[in-house]
């Protein structure tokens, strides 16, 4: 199994809430700064993305590429990376557990690129996406 970076936080909303902004791909350009464009490409039996384009813009790194989704109800949401220009491996996953009267978001991801890489670097970038997208799910749900 490939390395991973994870990291958690805890939200002011039920999962139920949380994870539906999590399933609202079309929203994700105005609060995931790095998705510039996204397109759901197939939709599973339950409603939900089972497969996504995204076009991404993190300045040195701009990657076209398609994500395929497996979802546990509001319990978790797991992708593995089907297509990409610069990437070989985007494998992640949002855990949500009810936690008081928020949830707690385990966000869990593992990136390999084609290029070679320091594996310190690659868990460092990791750390970057993983904090900056918990950031934003939470402002994006309790805003």
């Amino acid at each position: 199994m490939a390395e991973h970076t994870r990291a958690s936080i805890t939200i002011e909303a039920t999962p139920a809430e949380v994870m539906a902004v999590i399933a609202d791909f079309a929203a994700y350009p105005a609060w995931t700064g790095e998705v510039k464009e996204i397109e759901v490409l197939e939709t599973g039996a339950d409603g939900r993305a089972a497969q996504v384009r995204l076009l991404l813009d993190a300045g040195a790194i701009r990657d076209e590429h398609v994500l395929a989704y497996t979802w546990d109800g509001d319990r978790q949401v797991g992708w593995t990376l089907v297509k990409s220009q610069m990437l070989r491996t985007l494998d992640g996953s949002y855990a949500l557990a009810p936690l008081g009267d928020g949830t707690e978001v385990t966000y869990q991801l593992a990136v390999d690129v084609k290029i070679p890489m320091l594996g310190m670097i690659k868990r460092k970038a990791e750390k970057v996406i993983i904090d900056r997208a918990l950031a934003g799910l939470k402002k994006r749900v309790e805003g």
